[in-house]
């Protein structure tokens, strides 16, 4: 398991017009956001939350540079200099016609790659759960969990919610990490809401 118990303040919005004014003033005053959770991409959401850009495009370009060297020394390596072979009079080392195959491997490394880098960036795997702040956010909600420090008053950061637009405020106790298993009834004491 990653991460540890914290406790959060979290208020869900209907209207993605409501919650970018909302997450721009949580930032203002100060208060840790978490996340935001959305039933579907929300275009500025990360700027909006100071998120930077995401560095996939450079892992995919290091993942098809490596797809390409590796088909060009697999095929180098086996007509030059294992098992050459005469193909109609054709020079042992004929790169022209190598160029499908190493292009097909530069595909093919750089889209696993990505993939896989993607899964592991937001653990995301096979029995790997996280905790929900709410199950309405992937329906028509969008929900913001705010991280409580030792210097943040609850009441305080609910009232500040209510005023921005919020609909549903709760404090709620979980895990901020991740865990492999399943959602039982042991782990369901502190991965519901509190109070």
């Amino acid at each position: 398991m990653a991460g540890g118990i914290k406790k959060f303040v979290v208020g869900s919005f209907s209207d993605e017009k409501v919650l970018f004014p909302a997450v721009k003033n949580v930032r203002k005053a100060g208060y840790k956001i978490h996340d935001v959770y959305t039933p579907f991409p929300v275009h500025g959401l990360d700027h909006a939350m100071g998120i930077r850009e995401t560095s996939i495009h450079t892992a995919g370009f290091i993942y098809a540079t490596i797809g390409t060297l590796t088909a060009f020394g697999f095929i180098t390596w086996i007509l030059v200099y294992d098992w050459p072979l005469n193909f109609g009079g054709k020079p042992h080392f004929s790169l022209p016609a190598w160029i499908p195959i190493m292009f097909e491997l530069t595909v093919l490394f750089s889209a696993i790659g990505m993939v896989l880098t993607f899964c592991y960036l937001c653990t995301l795997a096979p029995f790997v759960k996280k905790h929900h702040f709410s199950l309405a956010a992937t329906d028509d909600k969008f929900v913001m969990a705010i991280e409580c420090t030792d210097k943040t008053n609850d009441a305080d950061v609910q009232n500040f919610l209510k005023t921005a637009g919020a609909e549903n405020i709760n404090v709620q106790v979980a895990e901020t990490g991740w865990w492999i298993g399943t959602y039982n009834k042991e782990q369901k004491l502190y991965h519901t809401p509190q109070g």
